[in-house]
This record gives structure tokens, C-alpha cells and sequence, in this order.
């Protein structure tokens, strides 16, 4: 839908544009030229005056939308998009009902149709909250956690996460793999199926964020993303890809099962949460479940 809503405000804008164009540059003039033509002839009352001059409804409706149209396009494709977190992959990070913005230019300035790249602006760190394409299915946003650079090789096993960076060049011996570590908050803040959640603090990079794990779950090796030359939890990040894990770990489909995120894919970095709605109600109440039951001041604010 997003995809479509880009083409559409494309096309609004550039139909708006020509039309306002148009009559600047060939029909303005020629009623300007009217209106000096009668007023030679006779004096014109202000009405009268308004009517030679009046543009077609067409072209006032274009003159009107023209600039906030175009304003909307410029903002939403190369500056800051709104999104809502639609699941709980991103737990406790980012919680359904949550209503982010995005950052477009955190990685490069894109065309909102083709998205071709126009201006390389940056690349992802390790650590940051990301939008992008699904790979699978590139008319789905997707919101993660990169986890892995270019050349990196994950081991995800027995819930624990280990980074081997890429190895640097010139540098004659490669680093080994790290163990990330993690520093247990609570027990029990958030459940599934009324089993107790963990809630871990763990760093990446230069970002200090929380997790979740769900002892009761067990790894799903088998559905794994399958590589060639490689263990089955481990993932070795091609060239020009990402590595994106949802902090909800044991609740994310993730590149774990479906790979990696070409850079291609990548929409922009999640910034900050600029308004946050509870939806508690269920099929029994008078109001439809989207109506929204209260809002979550405390959770506006930057995203880390």
C-alpha cells in the first residue's frame, strides 16, 4: 500500500504541476491581455475585472493543491515517514500501537517509485532500527534490528548471539567470534501463553537496547535459512547485505529463516516514537478493536 501511495502522490503532484504550469505560461498571460484589451474600452468594476481574470476550476483546484502536495511528496520520500508497528517482533523496543517516524536520508536518498538510489547518504550501523523491503516480498515494510554488516558471520545458538566481524583489510589475522552480552532485567514484565518472559539489556555496537527470550520456546534450527558451506546457526553476510534481527527473539521472523536485506531494500532508520495507542478491547465491547482505548505518553521519544 505504501509502494502505491508513493506512484499516486507521484502522479498528483507532476499532473498538478503541468496543469499550474500551463496556465502561468500560456492562459494567464492571454486573459492578463484581455482584461488591459477591455479596460481601454470602458471602466470595469472589480467583479468585472475578477471574472476576466478567474482561472478554470481545473486550474485553481491544481494552483491549490500543487505546493502542499508537492510539500507532502519531498517530506515523505526523502525526509521522514510515518509508520505503525503493526506486531510484537520488536518487543520491548517497540510495542503494537506505536506510531514511529523514520528517517528516509539516513541511507541514501531514493526515487519514490523506482527507488534507484540518487545520493548515498550513509550506511547502517550495527545496533540501528530499520524499515525495508521484505525480501520475499518487496510490497511489505519490515521493521528489525541489524544485527549483521557485510561480512559478518552470526551464530545464533541456544539463544545466544555471537558476532564474528568482517575482517578488516591489511590486517593479517581475522577476530574470532564474540559472545554478546547480556545482563538480565526481569522476569515475567511481558508473557506468552502465561509463561514468563526474560527481559535482557544487551549492546550492539554503539546501541544499549533491551530483548526478550521465551525459555519455554525452543530454537527453530530447522526452519532456518539454509547457506551453503556453513552450520546451520550460522549466517555469513554477503557483500552489500544485512544481517536484521526483531528484539522479540523468540517471536521475529527474521533473517534467521528468510536471509539477508539487500541494500536495495533499505527505507530508512526509526528515530523516535511520536505517539502511542493501547488497544485492549475485545470482540464484546460496543467499539470496533482499532478504536484505540488509551495513549502511552511515556513511550514518545527517541528510539534506541
Amino acid at each position: 500500500m505504501a509502494q502505491y501511495f508513493s506512484l499516486i502522490l507521484v502522479i498528483v503532484t507532476l499532473v498538478s504541476g503541468i496543469i499550474w504550469a500551463i496556465d502561468a505560461f500560456a492562459f494567464a498571460p492571454k486573459r492578463k491581455a484581455a482584461l488591459a484589451a477591455a479596460e481601454k474600452t470602458k471602466s470595469l468594476t472589480e467583479k468585472a475585472k475578477e471574472k476576466i481574470l478567474q482561472e478554470s476550476s481545473i486550474v485553481e483546484t491544481a494552483h491549490s493543491i500543487f505546493p502542499v502536495i508537492a510539500f507532502v511528496l519531498i517530506l515523505r520520500s526523502f525526509i521522514y515517514e510515518p509508520f505503525q508497528i503493526p506486531s510484537g517482533s520488536m518487543m520491548p523496543t517497540l510495542l503494537v500501537g506505536d506510531f514511529i517516524l523514520v528517517e528516509k536520508y539516513a541511507y541514501g536518498l531514493k526515487d519514490p517509485v523506482w527507488r534507484k538510489q540518487l545520493v548515498e547518504t550513509g550506511k547502517p550501523k550495527r545496533g540501528d532500527v530499520v524499515v525495508f523491503k521484505y525480501p520475499i516480498d518487496p510490497t511489505v515494510d519490515y521493521i528489525k534490528r541489524v544485527v549483521g554488516l557485510p561480512g559478518d558471520k552470526i551464530i545464533y545458538r541456544n539463544k545466544q548471539l555471537y558476532i564474528q566481524k568482517a575482517c578488516v583489510e591489511g590486517v593479517k589475522e581475522c577476530p574470532g567470534p564474540e559472545l554478546i552480552h547480556r545482563k538480565e532485567i526481569n522476569r515475567g514484565e511481558f508473557s506468552q501463553n502465561g509463561y514468563p518472559m526474560l527481559r535482557y539489556n544487551e549492546q550492539l555496537g554503539d546501541v544499549n537496547h533491551d530483548i526478550l527470550i521465551n525459555p519455554a520456546i525452543l530454537d527453530r534450527v530447522s526452519a532456518y535459512y539454509k547457506q551453503d558451506g556453513t552450520k546451520p546457526y550460522e549466517f555469513e553476510v554477503p557483500k552489500g547485505k544485512y544481517f536484521m534481527m526483531g528484539d522479540n527473539r523468540d517471536n521475529s521472523l527474521d533473517s534467521r529463516f528468510w536471509g539477508f536485506v539487500p541494500e536495495a531494500n533499505l527505507v530508512g532508520k526509526a528515530v523516535a516514537i511520536w505517539i502511542s495507542f493501547e488497544f485492549d478491547r475485545t470482540d464484546a465491547d460496543f467499539l470496533p478493536k482499532w478504536v484505540p482505548t488509551g495513549v502511552r505518553f511515556n513511550r514518545v521519544g527517541g528510539i534506541h
